[in-house]
């Protein structure tokens, strides 16, 4: 067994997912900045990626011995086959399928973020949704979440999570217009890049609730600023960083 190590942004990495499926991957892991796709055997790939031999065992066992629950109070993310017995509210998601299974920074500061901000009964924006993961951890908390997104093929998987979860969070096809007409919202979470943000920043001023609070990661620290300025007529209410990437909390 041979696993393909592909360094890139979550967008980049989830863009190429399904390709990788497509191209005959058995299995992908998320870590930090890069995704790792098992294959029988290599094979010539246009991304860049590098190849690395396995030992001679059983991959997919060692996939799921490799993959660790990944913790981001107060929420703990679960392969279905992860057995947990510690504290922490779970999310049980099929890892692999989508982006978004808690292991890569942004998506850990925007699940603690929400637990921050998210009161009870508020109506929820997840754009970008992917896995699912943080509309399905706002109604967890209470919340009745929409998670839209503009890739069809992640939205069955985003339902099958929510499903596993015990929660119904309702799912769309499209970006931050096909929202408008179900806003405002109270709170919007978004895992996006930049300039996406900056792009999108009259549109979430649209969306928003007077006094809701907007929660935006995928922010490299570097382009921070663009969000700032795009930005700057809202309150900044709080700023995390873990590693290279920023979240940056406004309010209406």
């Amino acid at each position: 067994m041979w696993v393909y190590r592909l360094k890139g942004t979550p967008w980049e990495l989830d863009a190429l997912i399904p390709e990788l499926f497509d191209r005959g991957a058995r299995g992908i892991m998320e870590e930090e900045g890069e995704i790792l796709a098992y294959f029988p055997a290599p094979r010539d790939l246009p991304y860049g990626g590098e190849w690395e031999e396995l030992p001679d065992e059983d991959w997919l066992e060692a996939w799921r011995r490799d993959l660790k629950p990944a913790l981001a109070p107060p929420f703990v993310v679960l392969a279905p086959w992860h057995a947990w017995e510690g504290e922490g509210i779970p999310l049980v998601l099929e890892p692999g399928m989508a982006f978004g299974t808690g292991h890569h920074e942004t998506t850990r500061l925007a699940l603690m973020a929400l637990a921050r901000h998210l009161s009870p009964g508020e109506k929820v924006l997840d754009l970008g949704t992917g896995s699912g993961i943080l509309a399905i951890a706002a109604e967890k908390l209470g919340g009745k979440a929409l998670g839209v997104d503009i890739d069809p093929a992640v939205l069955p998987q985003a339902e099958v999570n929510a499903k596993a979860n015990g929660v119904a969070p309702r799912f769309l096809l499209g970006s931050l217009e096909a929202a408008l007409p179900l806003a405002p919202f109270g709170l919007i979470v978004a895992n996006l890049f930049a300039e996406l943000h900056a792009e999108l920043a009259p549109l979430y001023r649209e969306a928003l609730a007077p006094g809701g609070r907007l929660l935006l990661t995928g922010i490299l620290k570097e382009k921070a600023h663009l969000v700032r300025a795009a930005l700057e007529d809202l309150p900044l209410v709080e700023e995390e960083a873990e590693g290279e990437w920023v979240l940056l909390a406004y309010r209406r």
